[in-house]
């Protein structure tokens, strides 16, 4: 096994942070723009409903309530952040 030279070893390990650095951030962006879609559409969902069939603020609570029920390691469906949701829509 050949052995690096020490600055080709350091080069090649600031190359390889380099490449691991920008993975994670094209990572955090695209996790970042599928959860600002998914508020979108859950509030666009809400202002229809809330046109269409006149739900009033007490469904927005057992909303809120059903879907933390549902997905217990989410932060992020409380009754204000539903009405944020709706807002952005």
């Amino acid at each position: 096994m050949t052995e690096l030279a020490p600055n080709e070893y350091s080069t090649t390990l600031n190359e390889l942070k380099a490449q691991v650095h920008r993975a994670r951030l094209q990572v955090q962006r695209a996790a970042n723009n599928e959860l600002l879609q998914l508020w979108w559409r859950i509030g666009d969902t809400i202002l229809r409903r809330q046109t269409e069939q006149g739900w009033g603020a007490q469904v927005l609570t057992r909303l809120a309530e059903d879907l933390r029920a549902e997905f217990s390691t989410m932060k992020g469906f409380s009754r204000a952040n539903l009405f944020y949701m709706r807002r952005f829509a």
